[in-house]
């Protein structure tokens, strides 16, 4: 874990980027008080499935052709 002011941070930002896509976890101080952590994002998987709309039942056939009184007023 490594600490840079903000100074620092805002002219190394590339510098500091690239090591925190390795994994090195940095603390941005101000005035030697630490205000922010920076560390690298987890990678979600797009094909997890969500536990909240795993439990989703569809109680109809969205492709069942809709009724006649089902369609409304077109214009």
């Amino acid at each position: 874990m490594k600490t840079v002011n903000t100074h620092e941070a805002k002219t190394q930002l590339s510098r500091i980027l690239q090591e925190v896509s390795e994994g090195e976890v940095y603390i941005i101080s101000r005035n030697g008080v630490p205000v922010a952590e920076l560390r690298k994002r987890d990678e979600k998987k797009r094909t997890t499935v969500d536990p909240v709309l795993s439990r989703t039942v569809l109680n109809y056939d969205p492709t069942e052709d809709l009724a006649h009184d089902e369609w409304g007023e077109i214009d």
